[in-house]
């Protein structure tokens, strides 16, 4: 299971509590660095012997949303040792988002407009018409049903992906 967060909600008080046993605080300096849309650079509190990433919601609104890459490491002296690398996203601050925002991720509004191509295409015959030389050619419906299983399995695989850590995690039983 990894130790930073999938995603972090701009506008939000962020309060994560890191436990490293091979790397305790104080004797170790915890950091997360990400890179996306912005650069972002904190440092975990020590908290006992655990690492704890506090950051004021004031500060988080700042955050613009997007895909972040990040890497944990902690720092010992010289010594700097990653202890964790991955992706997370920032989300927005839906307090300050404006009229008209659409938070479905890109896959899922692509499959909505296919299907609303399909749905307008059905009560239309025409595949291509000319008028005053100019010429309008529409995507033949067989082609528009391609890109539509496409997109359906993406998001298949994109939902399947967001439970599948439940699903792939070893569970061991003794009976005894």
């Amino acid at each position: 299971m990894p130790l930073f967060p999938s995603y972090i909600v701009a506008g939000t008080t962020f309060d994560k509590i890191i436990v490293l046993t091979a790397y305790p605080a104080p004797d170790w300096e915890l950091t997360a660095i990400l890179r996306g849309p912005d650069s972002i650079n904190l440092t975990a509190a020590p908290d006992g012997t655990n690492h704890h990433f506090i950051v004021t919601a004031t500060v988080t609104a700042t955050w613009p949303a997007g895909e972040y890459w990040y890497s944990l490491r902690v720092t010992n002296g010289d010594a700097v040792v990653e202890v964790e690398a991955g992706q997370t996203t920032i989300k927005p601050n839906l307090a300050v988002v404006g009229d008209g925002y659409d938070g479905r991720a890109h896959v899922q509004r692509v499959l909505a407009a296919i299907e609303a191509v399909l749905e307008k295409r059905a009560t239309i015959d025409q595949e291509r018409y000319i008028i005053n030389n100019r010429e309008l050619w529409r995507t033949p419906i067989p082609d528009l049903l391609v890109l539509r299983d496409r997109y359906r399995a993406e998001l298949r695989r994109m939902n399947a992906a967001r439970v599948g850590g439940l699903f792939d995690q070893h569970v061991r039983v003794r009976f005894q």
